[in-house]
């Protein structure tokens, strides 16, 4: 049996997948254009910190909780008609989760390139 490596997947996702840098994240993010989703476990954030304003979904969570027909679906707490921006530590969880929900159907998808690494590092406020 030959099996896909985790990098091919990535590879693969970061072909269909819109990737933005640190700076359009933020003006999406502070112009209330987007849902900025952070799709880390819960133990990352609380070892470091969360982006103001953001909203968590695990990775493990993402497509029931954004998907209405599922028990899961979190009814209201994304606006479904802005651009999803997610992120995770460094990009490639990201990458794939964006990849799911281009998948499903959503049209307004990205993710950060770089992760909370270049979030950190940049005008985003950590709480």
């Amino acid at each position: 049996m030959k099996i896909k490596s985790s990098q091919t997947l990535v590879s693969e996702a970061l072909k269909e997948v819109k990737t933005i840098n640190i700076d359009e994240a933020f003006r999406l993010h502070q112009e209330n254009k987007c849902n900025l989703i952070d799709i880390r476990d819960i133990r990352e954030l609380e070892k470091t910190g969360k982006v103001e304003n953001s909203q968590h979904i695990p990775r493990g969570m993402l497509e029931f909780w954004l998907d209405p027909e599922s028990v899961y679906f979190k009814d209201g707490k994304l606006d479904m008609n802005k651009e999803m921006v997610l992120f995770c530590a460094g990009g490639l969880r990201s990458a794939l989760a964006a990849k799911s929900l281009i998948d499903m159907g959503f049209e307004k998808v990205s993710h950060i390139e770089g992760g909370f690494g270049a979030i950190s590092q940049s005008d985003f406020k950590i709480v």
